[in-house]
Parts: structure tokens; C-alpha cells; sequence
């Protein structure tokens, strides 16, 4: 039954499908009547289990419930087998004095010796401390130490259970001297504990193996003692019968703890050294932690063999030392001395660590917590967003400058630079793109790829809000002159300077030479980036460079196209009012026009990229071309028969096409004029007869599927013979006509 679902979906994709309703019904019946039967036997199986485990704990309670009658009977019994002895009594408190009489004789001759025992254990450390590297002594002293202070236990115990409490000082200034011992005894164990490594490395394996001998056998005595006292604090009441014939030590003396901690304290210490070298030096991070994996190695080969298999010493000192590398990457992260150099590197770090574990024969899910909490994605994403805020920084930076710098553009001899070619630009281009070459250098210095990416893509986000911005900034200011906000026209001609040093940025951010040998600014960045990032994410990267690239196009276009509405908005504010009115008859506006743009394309064409003149003249002389057409909506825009307008639109687009036709690249020219064919079907709607105007209108829509009736309508209303008729006739057949969309033309813009 292990298969993935079926969706509806894919099994009724189209209508033919619903034929096989009935059979899938069909199956997902017997599919279903199969799960509810293996359903079914599966709560059977786990009812039959629970009800095992039931009865199992049902007869535990009797099994204990027995035991405890049988202990009862048991004591019974005992407590019944005194009176079954004659003189019991009598015997059992001879009994008691014999045992009481050889344990104070016992006690008597400890206590006699015990003070040349002590001296004994004492001359064995000082030579153990001349011998500090084999301390031959070291089970001996162990052996006769664990002796003299079972012996002082016993003693102190006894005089415990007396009536005379005074007695106890006077004891334990006589067993003094026996803690110095034990702690002389303790640092030659702590010492040995934190020089394990060394002595195996060094082949001192006999020291090892009786360091472990003796905490081996301190773990059984301390493993006795809490079975003690466990049974005296559940069991008190049988356990006080059993006191008096106990020995050996009688609380916890911890030298397994005490080991463990050595082990701990050795390896902070390192961890602590390690932590000054890599704070010094962020590349230092794998060299300063060798020692870690020398010393797990080291345990490995020649440290498991002379402990015993039950401590399974090699995974509990990488259990240990798993945890310490934690504390101490986790204390680095969050540590404000450390830099985002020092962050890159822990980040790359848990794969080496990984590897070199599982070398070790450790895999990465035995080894828990995490080495550094799964914080990988975070730190990443931190630095990341450090490298983006100081990128944040600098193109704010830079734009507010460049905002300054336009709001200034009136300072005497302008603010705008000249490049090598002539042509106006900005001035801080230049400083971005290094900034952003500067910032591409910091995320590869962490040598991940995600880095990269994540930085790369805030790049791309930050140029297209940046072409924006430059856009809106100089869309509102451009508004203010053509809604009349500023009277004087004061910084108007600057303002047309920084659109043509706009479009040059423009060109020059995608400017690549058709040999390769000089790249624009964005190829040169793209080329510096590719190394950098993987395959998968460079085919994503490629389209978003060409958005950016075609962003580019589009604003340097926009500029050229906002500087030839400015130029019909402010210079020629008073001419186009004027034409297809009565005063047009008698003017030479289209020739004063084209004179004035003449002249802006003489002033500007050194410093205009090379590229964008003809297209400066092309956007104007399709502006002209908008203009002209749209002015049949002018106040008094009327043609009459009796006048000769025919002649003053010939007039009108001779000139305008001596101009074009005298253009440096006659390519150019040719292109023009063949846009303004349009003025033929135009004129055509002026002159012809009613009944042929919806035939021409349909020519005119078949050759311009983007004609917008309105303006037809707007044509049809200015000749002298309007009427109703011959504008529903029009949308009659616009209503008839099929017109298949293409490419948009210049009627589109024609309102």
C-alpha cells in the first residue's frame, strides 16, 4: 500500500476522462476496503500487545507482592528462632561482646601503627615527586591510603554512635596529618589526569594503566557506598541490622568526577589558547584547533587499550571535547571582539570539523549539540546583510551627493564632468561602480558562493531602484517647468545639460566595444563576478543583467525623450497653440522649429554620446511629428475648403523633410520620413468626400492598428463639413474591422 497518493487532478485532466469515473471508482473502492482490512489487523495486533503488557505488569505486582509476604515470613521465622534456642540470650550477647571485643582490638592496633603507616605513604610521595614521570608508587600509596582512611571513617563512626561527642576533636586531630596525604595523593592524580595524552604519546603506558587501576577502583567504591545509601534511605529499618558488619569507605570520594574534570579543565586551557591565536588571526581558525583532533587520535590508537572497555574512553573524551568545541565556537559567534572575518570562518568551519570527526569514526548525528547550533544560514545571512548595509550606506551616500550636486547644477561653469570623449557626465558613476567592485571583493573573501549570490542579487535590486531614482529626480523636476512652477526659467538650460550627462552614465554603464578589447561598466562587473557564483545561479544572473542593461537603454532613451518634450514645452510653448488655426496660414512656425532644434543639435552634439545623436534626432522629430498631428485638437483648429491648407501642410512637411533629408547619416533620414508617411492618410481624412471618409479611415486603422478613434474623431470635427453622419459611419466600420495587432506605432502616441 506504500504508494504516492494520486491526485484528481492529474487523472481528470481532460474531459474523455470523466469516461473512467466508474472504474476509478471502482478501484479506490477495492483500494479503500484493502487500507480498512490492514487497518483493522494493525488494531488488533495493537490491542493483543497492550493487553500482553497489561497482564505482564499484572503479574509483576503478584511477583512482589510475594516476594515481600515471603521477606515477612522470612523475618518471622528469624524473630521466632531465638525461643526455639535454649539460652539464646545468653549466647547472643556473648556473642556480641566476642565481636565487639575484636573489633576495639581491631581499632587499637590501626590506631597504634597508623602514624607510621602514615609516615610510610608519605616518604612513597615525596620519591613519586622526584619520579614525577613514572611515579612507581602510585598503587601502593593508593592501596595504603585507601586503608588509613577506611580505618579513620570506622573510628570517627564509632565515636559517633557513642555517648561522649568530645571524644571526636580529639580523633580528628590525630588523623590531620592523613588529609595532606590525601591531598598530596590528589594532585599526583589530577597531574597524571592532565598529562594523559603526553604519557601515551611518550609510550608511558604503565603509568596510565595504574591511573586507571586506581580510578577504577575509587568508581567501585563509590558505586558501593551510593548502593549504601540508597538502601539505608529506602530500606532503614532492615538496613541498621546490617550496619555494624560494613567496611570499606563510607562516603563518595569522587575521583571518576575528579578525572573527567581533568580532562575538561585541559582542554579549556587549550580551547583558551586557541581562542588568542584565532582572534588574532581569522585564518588561523583550523591550525589553532590541531591539537583537538591529535589528542582524540591519541586516545584512539594508544589510550582505549589500557582503559577499561566499560568507559569507553574514546567516545566519552570526544563526547567531552564536542561539547567544548561548542561552548567555544557558540561563545566566538556571539562574542563582540569578533569580526566578520572571524564569522566567515567559524561559518565554514562545521564542515571540516564533520569530516575530520568522521575520519575519527564519529558521524555527524552522534555528535549533539550541533558544533555551532545550525546557525550557518544566520551567520551567513548576517554578514550578508552587513556587506548590504554598508552597500545601503554608500549608494545613499552617493545619491544624496549627486542630489546636491542637481540642485546645484546653477553653479557658475556647471557641476557636470567631461570624459576623455567630450561628453558630459555625472560625476559619481565612476565612484559606484568601484564602491560595488569593492563590495564584490569582500563577499569572495568568504569564499561561499551563497555570500556572493545574496550580494550580487542586492546589487542588481540597488541599480534598478537606482535608475529609478534618477528618473523620478529628474521627472519632478522636469514637471516643475512644464506645469509653469517655475516662472523665470531659472537652471532650465542645466537641467537639459544633466539629461544629456544623464543618458551618457547611461550608455557608458553598457558601452562594450564591438573587439571586447574596452567593457562597460556592468559587463566589466559581470565578468568579475561569474568566477565567483555557481552555474545555476549565473543563468539567473544573465537575465537580470540583461533587465538592467535594457533598464539602462530605457533611461538613456528617457532623457533624450524628456529633453525634446521640455524643448516643445518651454521654446515652442507659443508656436503650438497656433497651428491649424487662422494664424497658421500666415506663419513660418515648422521652419523656426526646426531652426531651434538645429541649433540643439549643433550645441549638443560634442557632448552627447555619439551613439545617442541620432537617436536624439529621431525622438524629435517624432515628437514634432505628435505634436503636429495632436494639434488638430488646438482652439480653433478648423479646416476649411475654401482655404488653401492643403498647401500649408506640404508646406509644413517640406521643410520639416529638407531638414531630415540633409541629416550627417541619411539612414537616419530615411527612417524619419518614412514615419511621417503617416501625414498622407492624415491629409486624406481632410479632403476626401463624406462617403469616402469610413474607406479611408479603414486604410488608415489596417496600416495603424493602434489609431485611437478619439483622434479620428478630432480630425473628422475640424473639417468644415462635419456632421454626425460621417463620425457614426466611422465607428460603424471600426465596429466591422478585424485589425490584427502588431508592433506599436506612432499613432499610439497621437491622443
Amino acid at each position: 500500500m506504500d504508494v504516492p497518493p494520486v491526485k484528481l487532478a492529474e487523472l481528470l485532466r481532460h474531459p474523455d476522462d470523466l469516461d473512467k469515473i466508474a472504474a476509478l471508482k471502482a478501484e479506490f473502492t477495492r483500494k479503500k476496503a484493502a487500507v480498512d482490512s490492514q487497518l483493522r489487523s494493525g488494531l488488533r495486533d495493537q490491542l493483543e500487545t497492550t493487553q500482553s503488557g497489561m497482564n505482564g505488569l499484572a503479574d509483576g505486582q503478584k511477583t512482589v507482592q510475594q516476594i515481600k509476604e515471603e521477606m515477612m515470613k522470612i523475618d518471622k521465622i528469624c524473630s521466632g528462632s531465638q525461643n526455639m534456642i535454649t539460652d539464646f540470650a545468653t549466647i547472643n550477647l556473648v556473642s556480641q561482646a566476642h565481636r565487639n571485643f575484636g573489633a576495639v582490638e581491631a581499632m587499637r592496633r590501626n590506631l597504634e601503627i597508623f602514624s607510621d603507616r602514615l609516615n610510610g605513604v608519605l616518604e612513597m610521595l615525596r620519591q613519586d615527586d622526584a619520579d614525577a614521570e613514572n611515579m612507581p608508587n602510585l598503587l601502593a600509596i593508593h592501596y595504603e591510603l585507601t586503608q588509613l582512611r577506611n580505618i579513620r571513617d570506622d573510628a570517627i563512626e564509632q565515636i559517633q554512635r557513642g555517648d561522649d561527642p568530645s571524644l571526636q576533636s580529639t580523633l580528628e586531630d590525630y588523623f590531620e596529618r592523613l588529609d595532606s596525604a590525601v591531598k598530596w595523593f590528589d594532585e599526583h592524580i589530577t597531574l597524571i589526569a592532565q598529562s594523559l595524552i603526553n604519557l601515551v604519546v611518550d609510550d608511558n603506558n604503565s603509568l596510565v594503566v595504574r591511573f586507571a587501576l586506581v580510578i577504577e577502583a575509587e568508581e567501585k567504591s563509590d558505586q558501593r557506598v551510593l548502593a549504601l545509601q540508597e538502601a539505608l534511605k529506602d530500606h532503614k529499618e532492615i538496613a541498621t541490622r546490617f550496619q555494624s558488619i560494613t567496611d570499606g569507605a563510607k562516603t563518595v570520594r569522587g575521583y571518576k568526577d575528579k578525572f573527567l574534570n581533568a580532562i575538561k579543565q585541559v582542554g579549556e586551557s587549550q580551547f583558551a589558547e586557541s581562542r588568542e591565536q584565532f582572534l588574532g588571526d581569522p585564518k588561523e581558525l583550523e591550525k589553532s584547533l590541531k591539537w583537538y583532533f591529535n589528542d582524540l587520535n591519541t586516545v584512539r590508537l594508544g589510550m582505549v587499550q589500557l582503559m577499561p572497555k566499560k568507559w569507553k574512553i574514546f567516545k566519552t573524551w570526544a563526547t567531552m571535547y564536542h561539547d567544548l568545541m561548542h561552548a567555544f565556537l557558540v561563545r566566538l559567534i556571539d562574542d563582540p571582539q569578533t569580526s566578520s572575518s572571524h564569522t566567515l570562518e567559524i561559518v565554514s568551519w562545521p564542515e571540516k570539523y564533520y569530516r575530520k570527526m568522521n575520519k575519527l569514526g564519529f558521524k555527524q548525528d552522534e555528535l549533539t549539540p550541533h558544533v555551532i547550533d545550525n546557525r550557518e544560514t544566520e551567520l551567513v545571512r548576517d554578514f550578508r546583510s552587513l556587506i548590504i548595509r554598508f552597500l545601503d550606506e554608500w549608494i545613499d551616500r552617493i545619491f544624496v551627493q549627486e542630489r546636491k550636486d542637481f540642485a546645484a547644477r546653477n553653479a557658475e561653469g556647471g557641476n557636470l564632468e567631461v570624459d576623455e570623449y567630450g561628453y558630459f557626465r555625472t560625476k559619481n558613476l565612476v565612484d559606484l561602480w568601484r564602491m560595488l567592485r569593492e563590495q564584490l571583493d569582500v563577499a569572495a573573501n568568504s569564499k561561499r558562493a551563497d555570500v556572493v549570490e545574496g550580494v550580487v542579487d542586492a546589487m542588481f535590486q540597488r541599480l534598478r531602484t537606482r535608475q529609478q531614482g534618477w528618473q523620478k529626480m529628474l521627472e519632478d523636476e522636469a514637471a516643475r517647468y512644464e506645469t509653469g512652477k517655475v516662472v523665470e526659467l531659472d537652471g532650465f538650460q542645466p537641467l537639459q545639460d544633466w539629461l544629456v550627462a544623464t543618458a551618457n552614465d547611461q550608455i557608458a554603464c553598457i558601452d562594450d566595444s564591438e573587439d571586447g578589447s574596452r567593457l562597460g561598466y556592468l559587463s566589466d562587473f559581470q565578468k568579475k563576478f561569474t568566477d565567483m557564483v555557481t552555474p545555476q545561479y549565473m543563468e539567473r544572473a544573465e537575465s537580470e543583467v540583461m533587465a538592467i542593461r535594457d533598464g539602462y537603454v530605457d533611461l538613456s532613451t528617457w532623457c533624450i525623450t524628456k529633453f525634446a518634450q521640455l524643448v516643445f514645452t518651454i521654446d515652442f510653448k507659443t508656436v503650438m497653440p497656433d497651428f491649424f488655426t487662422a494664424k497658421w496660414y500666415t506663419s513660418t512656425a515648422m521652419a523656426r522649429m526646426v531652426a531651434t532644434f538645429e541649433e540643439y543639435v549643433s550645441d549638443y552634439k560634442q557632448v552627447l554620446h555619439h551613439s545617442l545623436l541620432d537617436i536624439f534626432i529621431e525622438i524629435f522629430a517624432e515628437e514634432l511629428l505628435i505634436r503636429y498631428l495632436s494639434s488638430v485638437r488646438n482652439k480653433g483648429a478648423k479646416f476649411r475648403r475654401s482655404d488653401k491648407f492643403q498647401d500649408k501642410i506640404f508646406d509644413d512637411l517640406s521643410t520639416a523633410f529638407g531638414y531630415f533629408s540633409n541629416l550627417p547619416n541619411p539612414g537616419v533620414g530615411i527612417s524619419i520620413k518614412e514615419t511621417w508617411r503617416v501625414t498622407e492618410p492624415f491629409l486624406q481624412l481632410l479632403t476626401v468626400e463624406k462617403e469616402q471618409v469610413p474607406a479611408v479611415f479603414e486604410a488608415f486603422k489596417r496600416g495603424y492598428w493602434d489609431l485611437q478613434i478619439s483622434w479620428v474623431e478630432a480630425v473628422l470635427r475640424s473639417r468644415d463639413d462635419f456632421d454626425r453622419s460621417m463620425l457614426n459611419a466611422v465607428k460603424a466600420r471600426a465596429a466591422q474591422m478585424d485589425v490584427v495587432r502588431g508592433p506599436e506605432t506612432v499613432m499610439s502616441k497621437v491622443k
